[in-house]
């Protein structure tokens, strides 16, 4: 049982770098009326993280229903 929940520290620090190494995509250029919407794919190491970040999300929340359902 604590190795579950030292997992879920590990988890959740992972979960937070993952997402706040994601771009934003909003940059300056919007604040002061600069349109640039304009559609894109992820490639590269943004679509790693991005899949990175689903599957560590995914863990996590499995690993709180398991300590939820085991306490």
């Amino acid at each position: 049982m604590k190795w579950l929940y030292i997992a879920q520290i590990i988890l959740s620090g992972l979960l937070v770098g993952s997402i706040l190494l994601q771009s934003r995509g909003a940059g300056l250029g919007e604040v002061f009326g600069g349109g640039g919407t304009v559609f894109r794919t992820k490639r590269g190491a943004e679509k790693v993280l991005f899949i990175a970040t689903t599957v560590i999300a995914v863990l996590f929340a499995g690993s709180a229903f398991a300590s939820l359902f085991l306490a």
